[in-house]
């Protein structure tokens, strides 16, 4: 039976998956396949290149760096996060993504993106970590209004998170039975509905992403209750947080960013031996 791992996105809310990361790869947790949206994809892709403390370490060196996440990036370069700054400086030269860990680590590692036109969602399986799939991360990781959308070939990406954001169902579809979910909500939070506002001027070329977005609540609240249905069977595991994590979605404090992180870590230890159960083979 192929187990998966699940990564739901959340801007900064990924720092607790990061500490949940970290700690399956300090005790030798392995999967057969992950998937990753938004910040469960340019965090979690630090899972398949082995690289633990990188998430958190570069997070609290940068997050008030400017060339970061700022309304100066935005400003300038179109983007809230900088593309070249996150995607080029950092991984090249400050703190160094392991691209060659990546590409030999053989677990596959998909990435969700939304297509603008279409507003549905696209599963791309990064094998090497640079090149078009860096691309196809930032797309993933791009959010709407802050972001230009990501050209990839002929197609235009913007947040998979719009369109797929806990992706479970896809890797049931291509064989993954035993499926961990890591969260970051807590266990009672569900989407409120609300208008587009201000976004709907930003969607309005772009008419089956706003739909899309509107739709959204419904289906993550659906995805959610299908999740739970599937735990109270015990076919698939959930690590999410305790309680609403105090960050800003984008969030410049150092400490802040630490203390998730740590409940990241904390909330995996604890569930260290039941995740262990549940990965076994019984078959």
């Amino acid at each position: 039976m192929r187990k998966g791992l699940i990564l739901e996105g959340g801007a900064m809310r990924g720092m607790f998956t990061a500490g949940v990361l970290d700690v399956m790869m300090e005790n030798g947790i392995t999967f057969d396949g992950a998937a990753g949206v938004s910040a469960g994809a340019v965090f979690g892709c630090n899972f398949k290149s082995g690289q633990i403390g990188r998430v958190i370490r570069y997070n609290t060196k940068y997050c008030r760096d400017r060339r970061y996440c700022s309304l100066y990036s935005l400003l300038k370069t179109g983007d809230l996060y900088g593309a070249d700054f996150c995607y080029r400086e950092i991984p090249e030269n400050l703190d160094i993504f392991d691209e060659e860990a990546f590409e030999k680590n053989p677990m596959p590692f998909y990435v969700v993106a939304t297509d603008v036109e279409t507003g549905m969602p696209v599963y791309r399986r990064c094998n090497t970590g640079t090149g078009e799939d860096l691309l196809w991360m930032r797309a993933s990781a791009s959010m709407p209004m802050v972001s230009r959308p990501v050209e990839i070939g002929d197609r235009l990406f913007l947040d998979g998170g719009m369109s797929d954001s806990i992706p479970l169902r896809f890797m049931e579809g291509i064989g993954y039975r035993k499926n961990v979910v890591v969260l970051t909500r807590p266990a009672a939070y569900r989407k409120k509905e609300k208008g587009l506002g201000a976004m709907r001027l930003f969607l309005r070329k772009y008419p089956y992403l706003a739909l899309a977005m509107e739709e959204r609540p419904y289906v993550y609240n659906e995805t959610l209750s299908y999740i739970k249905e599937k735990e109270e069977k015990g076919e698939v595991f959930v690590i999410r947080p305790e309680e609403a994590l105090d960050l800003a979605r984008i969030e410049k404090k150092p400490e802040r960013l630490r203390a998730a992180y740590e409940a990241g870590r904390r909330i995996a230890e604890n569930k260290l031996e039941g995740l262990r159960d549940f990965l076994k083979d019984n078959e």
